[in-house]
């Protein structure tokens, strides 16, 4: 759609983008929950820029190579988030959108057997990283959500759309967190559905599939049939 070179582009930094999408994830991980001093969070906090700058080059080149370059623009503006958003420290929970981007990359060639896989495993992270995100959020806010524990329940009922109300944000930055939750609840149920009207408009036309060619091939035994009547016919016609 974009271009052979932005094709041969992403396909080679599939792999380095991923292995940094780790690396952040970790690093976050790491930061929220062990709470580090001294030279490991130095090292987690260069891990996190470093990580940034990787994803800032990712998409200053393929802007800069893709055909169509203002519809390439407007239809990934996630990736313009990655890019901008990291660099206000009271928007540095929206770092997690960089795993969400690198999932959604690869899901418009996967088969639908695959999409399960990918439904469940970004299910997961989305949970995992939106919980760090909270957790990073309102435990110094005086809220209710002060343990990991806390905020994995928390992102549970969010994305589930299940909204108990036992916990919930109280900061601008854990409330911008439980809204791109909410979307990835609805866009999780969307991708569910989607996938199981597929299986069963597949299962349709195969059917129809079926017959239709159970039909042709009686269709064809009756045109034989009528051809081997004409010919008695004509046979039997001199004789009379």
């Amino acid at each position: 759609m974009y271009g052979h070179r932005i094709a041969r582009w992403e396909k080679v930094t599939e792999w380095p983008l991923t292995i940094a999408a780790i690396l952040f994830l970790v690093s976050y991980a790491v930061q929220i929950l062990a709470r580090p001093d001294g030279l490991l969070s130095a090292a987690c906090e260069i891990v996190l820029w470093a990580t940034w700058f990787v994803f800032a080059i990712d998409y200053a080149t393929r802007l800069v190579i893709t055909e169509h370059r203002w519809r390439w623009f407007y239809r990934h503006l996630l990736d313009l988030a990655i890019v901008v958003l990291p660099m206000l420290r009271p928007l540095r929970l929206m770092r997690f959108l960089t795993v969400l981007a690198i999932l959604g990359r690869g899901t418009g060639t996967l088969l639908r057997g695959r999409v399960v896989v990918y439904t469940v495993g970004a299910t997961v992270l989305v949970v995992f990283i939106a919980a760090l995100a909270v957790l990073d959020a309102e435990r110094s806010a005086g809220g209710d959500i002060t343990t990991f524990g806390d905020a994995v329940w928390w992102s549970f009922v969010t994305i589930t759309t299940v909204g108990y109300g036992d916990y919930y944000p109280i900061t601008i930055a854990g409330r911008i967190a439980a809204v791109g939750l909410m979307i990835g609840g609805i866009a999780l149920i969307g991708v569910v559905t989607a996938t199981l009207a597929s299986w069963i408009v597949e299962r349709v036309a195969d059917q129809a599939t079926k017959t239709t060619t159970a039909t042709e091939r009686q269709v064809e035994e009756l045109r034989q049939e009528i051809h081997e009547l004409k010919d008695m016919i004509r046979e039997l016609r001199p004789a009379a």
